[in-house]
């Protein structure tokens, strides 16, 4: 019985073929760190933390372009919960969120726990991508 033997990059590097991004060695190490454990929302700053702590020589700028670049292609989707302040999530399926003002985490709401009644015309020569909707709750 013959053991197939994956390579610890091999599901990074799928990814990013696919995305059609070149594998470079920086995004193959984030794109480890934000794909390998399952869903999550993490901000720029955590993830250089976590960069960081794995021995991952990456400034704070490169990490926050890759992310940007990783938006771009729809392997993340960037929830905005204030001016400055956002979270890149690993879940880029319709779904919305709560967000807990004081301890700034955010938890995924199920698409169909939300539901809206009516959306607003987009703005002439605009189209709506998509609707999210942000539930603040302290705590």
């Amino acid at each position: 019985m013959s053991m197939v033997t994956v390579r610890p990059y091999s599901q990074a590097l799928d990814r990013l073929r696919a995305a059609g991004l070149r594998p470079t060695r920086q995004r193959l190490a984030l794109a480890r760190l934000l794909f390998d454990g399952g869903d999550r929302h993490i901000s720029a700053e955590q993830l250089h933390s976590e960069a960081l702590g794995s021995n991952i020589r990456v400034s704070l700028a490169t990490v926050y372009n890759t992310l940007h670049q990783f938006t771009d292609v729809g392997l993340l989707r960037e929830i905005v919960v204030d001016a400055g302040r956002s979270y890149f999530d690993t879940n880029t399926s319709d779904h919305h969120h709560f967000f807990y003002e004081k301890s700034g985490k955010l938890c995924d709401i199920p698409a169909e726990m939300v539901g809206l009644t009516r959306v607003p015309d987009a703005p002439e020569g605009f189209h709506i991508t998509r609707v999210e909707v942000i539930v603040r709750v302290d705590g």
